[in-house]
């Protein structure tokens, strides 16, 4: 047991460093360029670390200078999830060679290390904060522990998912691969107005190049956000805003490249891509109906928390009070899918029932 909490320890730790150090250069570069007459050492120290619990999807709370009002930064990219996924997943193989089988359930490696993470980034999150920004630390060893469990699973010995849930992961997997292949497709269509959002930025070539990074991170937020648009339900871009298929209203917008494949306007026709979340009940009848309707349900229930997670994590607010509305609606887009998804699979188990008889 020892040997495991102190091999399971440094692989953390080793896990934290791998990411820690590529943020601490962009924030110390970051820093050194800014030029604050005011700002001291620990910023950029502090500027790593809250790109890196970012990353973990950790809020937090602002207080904007000079005024101290206060803000919200909960609109976080989900592309950081996948760097510390794939950081983590690294480090634990290595750990599990360097254990070489010394443990008696490989189950109980992976809660020590997640519970290990947890409390690593629940310190750094605490001891982190300042007066202008305050990382919710008690979300902290919440969502730290389930992305490092999550992660170990997928590694050593892996644990093969139930039917039911590798269902549902198509279901959403084609829902996300779907609708960034349309994202890329309208990002290419109207890339004058990408290019000119970025370039008003004049960002140079270090700040182009963090932005391009930064726009990648996001790119999974803008994903889901344009399944809402096109189930129906659209999605916010600030406070009082929608953009739909029926419904347009939309003020200024955040100086956010992506967001220069917005609509213009109310496109009726997008609403044609109900059809597409109805085809998607299809497929699940079909796949999960053959082993049982016991299989479809708990498919279509791992579907509906599949959806509400991602609802969760592409919404938020950016940081200040007219922009604390951004990306979809948790419930409507949540609902939507998940009413689509059943019209679809009602109808085929109809149709399947029927021909069996």
């Amino acid at each position: 047991m020892q040997r495991v909490l102190s091999v399971s320890l440094s692989h953390v730790i080793r896990t934290a460093a791998l990411l820690l150090l590529p943020f601490s250069f962009i924030s110390l570069i970051a820093w050194a360029t800014a030029g604050s007459a005011t700002g001291s050492t620990t910023d950029p120290i502090r500027g790593a670390v809250w790109i890196w619990l970012g990353a973990h999807q950790i809020p937090f709370q602002l207080a904007l200078p000079p005024t101290g009002l206060t803000g919200y930064f909960t609109f976080l990219p989900i592309g950081g999830v996948m760097l510390i996924f794939f950081a983590m997943r690294s480090t634990f193989n290595r750990a599990l060679d360097r254990l070489q089988g010394d443990f008696h359930d490989i189950n109980g490696v992976r809660i020590i290390f997640s519970v290990q993470y947890a409390i690593l980034v629940t310190i750094l999150a605490f001891i982190s904060k300042s007066p202008a920004v305050t990382p919710q630390w008690y979300l902290a060893p919440i969502f730290a522990f389930f992305i490092a469990l999550l992660t170990t699973l997928t590694a050593g010995h892996r644990v093969t998912p139930s039917r039911p849930l590798k269902f549902a992961v198509r279901i959403l997997s084609i829902i996300i691969g779907t609708s960034l292949i349309v994202l890329a497709i309208l990002i290419l269509a109207n890339f004058s107005q990408v290019e000119d959002i970025t370039l008003s930025l004049e960002p140079g070539f270090f700040g182009g190049t963090l932005l391009l990074f930064l726009n990648i991170l996001y790119l999974p937020n803008a994903a889901i956000s344009l399944a809402a648009y096109f189930s129906g339900t659209g999605l916010a871009v600030g406070a009082g805003t929608l953009i739909s298929p029926i419904w347009y209203h939309l003020g200024q917008i955040p100086v956010l490249p992506l967001l220069g494949v917005l609509p213009t306007g109310p496109h009726p026709l997008a609403l044609l891509g109900i059809v597409f979340f109805i085809f998607l009940g299809f497929l699940l009848t079909r796949w999960a109906l053959a082993f049982g309707i016991t299989t479809l349900i708990q498919s279509y229930l791992f579907v509906v928390v599949g959806l509400i997670l991602t609802s969760y994590l592409a919404s938020g607010s950016l940081i200040t009070s007219e922009m604390g509305a951004m990306g979809v609606s948790i419930w409507k887009f949540s609902l939507s899918v998940v009413s689509e998804v059943a019209i679809g699979a009602v109808v085929t188990a109809l149709i399947m029932n029927r021909r069996v008889r």
